[in-house]
């Protein structure tokens, strides 16, 4: 166990020093929080009331497909792997290892949403905050798992950003975070349901749990958590 919470605490330390990871976890969604808080705020006083949500949603979603999946293909894709093999650890520990890692650090970027859009912004803080920040763990967990996915299969950093841009992009303008999805296209509201930056803002901005919004999540989730067992195992037979 010991070995095990050490291996979680040096991932947290690695992505620190990871200047792609630093950037997308932190440096980024909080520079995008700063300037768009303020230009929602002042063009749509509404936009308020889910300030947070909105801008939560953008730098998780920004960290889980953008960053997330940088150690694993810088890890995967490398003779790094072989040095777990030669060392007697299972190469799904590295994963789970990155994965609570990036929740981590996407939490703490949450709470400093969280607690700055109010005071920087004048944002409306959620009435029910149980309700919220189990909305947000499910987010994180859920937009994690589609991350993982990406760095278990590419095993090039290159073709990572381009396949990380081509989720991450539709998510953040379908999801309804920059204007409502009613105003678009109804092909275009239907791709959007496909992605959990979607289904994780509706959950955020609800009121209560509403099984129609965790199913879809759920769903991506367990395809997710497929696809990664079937690539871990096929990894280590390499």
């Amino acid at each position: 166990m010991n070995a095990f919470l050490y291996g979680v605490v040096l991932q947290w330390k690695l992505d620190l020093r990871n200047k792609g990871v630093l950037l997308t976890y932190y440096v980024v969604p909080l520079v995008f929080f700063t300037f768009m808080g303020g230009i929602f705020s002042s063009i749509n006083p509404a936009s308020k009331d889910t300030l947070i949500q909105s801008m939560t949603v953008f730098g998780l979603t920004m960290g889980a497909i953008l960053g997330t999946p940088i150690p694993l293909t810088e890890l995967y894709g490398s003779e790094i792997k072989k040095a777990y093999k030669v060392g007697g650890l299972p190469l799904w520990v590295a994963t789970i290892n990155n994965f609570i890692s990036a929740f981590v650090h996407l939490f703490i970027v949450s709470l400093v949403i969280f607690f700055t859009a109010p005071l920087a912004f004048n944002a409306k803080i959620p009435t029910n905050l149980a309700h919220y920040f189990l909305s947000l763990a499910i987010f994180i967990i859920v937009s994690l798992s589609v991350g993982t996915v990406l760095g278990l299969f590419i095993k090039d950093i290159s073709k990572l950003t381009m396949a990380s841009q081509f989720i991450f992009l539709p998510s953040i303008m379908l999801a309804g975070i920059m204007f409502p999805v009613n105003m678009l296209p109804k092909v275009l509201e239907n791709v959007g349901k496909v992605f959990p930056a979607t289904w994780g803002f509706k959950l955020m901005t609800s009121e209560s749990f509403d099984i129609k919004l965790i199913i879809p999540l759920a769903i991506i989730l367990l395809v997710a958590i497929v696809i990664s067992v079937y690539q871990l195992s096929k990894i280590s037979f390499e």
